[in-house]
């Protein structure tokens, strides 16, 4: 690894800034593009930016992981800064022994910092429930909100992605755990009829079905609501909600022949579209895992694309997301910065099971993988 100027632990200012601990065998060109995956307009400051690869909103060598594993290694060079946002950057990198890293509060392992500015921006305390980052530990007193939040997070994903910390201003250290970013996302301009998805999964998990909304038996309302309703029955609240009907008395169709015209063209509708369903915009496969819960493939039009994809030629017609999910028996235990051991255990052995169907999608529909974190990320990592 190159050599970086030393961190000045001393340095005052360091107790007002968040920092990204890293360990080694990260490049900052991978900081680059994880800016780049979820800030539009990040960039190169100082008066160095100009040997970097110039880009307008990607990076020049376009692989299936967006450069994360072809960008040239450089030589040597001090630190810069690069820019997140309009008010928040990213200086660095710089290095940092065992010795001061510790005294930090980071792990021994950490060879590189990056130290964000950004301003300070604090919200409500608290409320109780999950806490997946830690923020609410962090931050007992207020919580980032508006361009600190959204710094912080992304501060945070960088650091479960490449395996670092993250000390916050309020001197407490963030580790997220990098096995807790299970669920992936195909992203491709090729779309698959169920029954052709349904045949990719089961190629791999044969106990894959389709999700299918299973057909109502609802006949309308009961005769006790609405206009038929005198209010309560027997001292139970009107049914079909209360104000039902003096909502109806107020703006529904008076006169019952109209009703039961009306009635009759919704009926006529119903019926045309079961005969003659329109094409599917969204379905879903699922895999039953047992006591590991479920494997849910959700496939629906992508309405937000990690900003290093929107200027790619094949994304300008819209892009498909496959999305593959694992979802717990314990679905509370997702948001939990400490799950159980028996999640942990769960977890460890659905993640190779999302992993080998994103690749079996993937192969088939070809586009780009991205993580929970919009991170796009190699087939061969997987």
């Amino acid at each position: 690894m190159a050599a970086y100027p030393p961190l000045v632990v001393t340095d005052p200012t360091l107790a007002g800034r968040h920092l990204l601990a890293l360990p080694a065998g990260v490049e900052p060109e991978e900081i680059e593009v994880l800016a780049a995956s979820r800030f539009r307009n990040s960039r190169w400051e100082d008066a160095r930016a100009a040997e970097a690869p110039a880009r307008t909103g990607v990076l020049p060598a376009v692989t299936a992981a967006f450069g994360m594993r072809s960008v040239a290694r450089r030589s040597a060079r001090p630190s810069r800064v690069l820019r997140l946002a309009r008010l928040s950057s990213l200086a660095g990198p710089y290095g940092i022994g065992a010795h001061d890293a510790i005294a930090l509060g980071l792990p021994a392992t950490t060879v590189m910092v990056w130290v964000l500015d950004a301003p300070r921006e604090r919200g409500e305390r608290p409320w109780p429930g999950g806490d997946r980052d830690g923020f609410k530990r962090a931050f007992p007193d207020g919580l980032p909100i508006r361009e600190e939040e959204r710094v912080l997070q992304w501060l945070v994903a960088a650091a479960r992605r490449l395996g670092g910390s993250v000390r916050t201003q309020t001197g407490v250290v963030l580790t997220p755990d990098p096995d807790a970013a299970t669920d992936l996302t195909v992203l491709t301009d090729r779309w698959l009829e169920p029954e052709h998805v349904l045949a990719v999964v089961q190629g791999v998990q044969p106990r894959a079905y389709l999700s299918v909304a299973t057909p109502g038996t609802w006949s309308g309302p009961t005769v006790l609501a609405g206009r038929g309703s005198q209010g309560s029955v027997g001292g139970a609240r009107e049914p079909g909600g209360a104000g039902l009907r003096a909502a109806l008395e107020e703006h529904g169709v008076a006169d019952a022949d109209e009703r039961r015209r009306l009635m009759a063209e919704a009926d006529a509708y119903d019926q045309l579209m079961l005969a003659d369903p329109p094409p599917a915009e969204a379905f879903g496969v699922l895999v039953d895992l047992g006591v590991d819960g479920m494997l849910a493939v959700e496939v629906a039009a992508c309405e937000q694309l990690p900003p290093l994809m929107e200027n790619l030629p094949w994304t300008k017609d819209g892009v498909v997301a496959y999305r593959v999910r694992w979802e717990p028996f314990e679905i509370e235990q997702i948001e939990r910065e400490k799950p159980s051991l028996e999640h942990r255990v769960a977890r460890s052995r659905s993640t190779p099971l999302i992993a080998t169907v994103t690749k079996a999608l993937q192969a088939v529909t070809g586009g780009e993988i991205a993580d929970e974190a919009d991170f796009l990320v190699d087939p061969a990592d997987l």
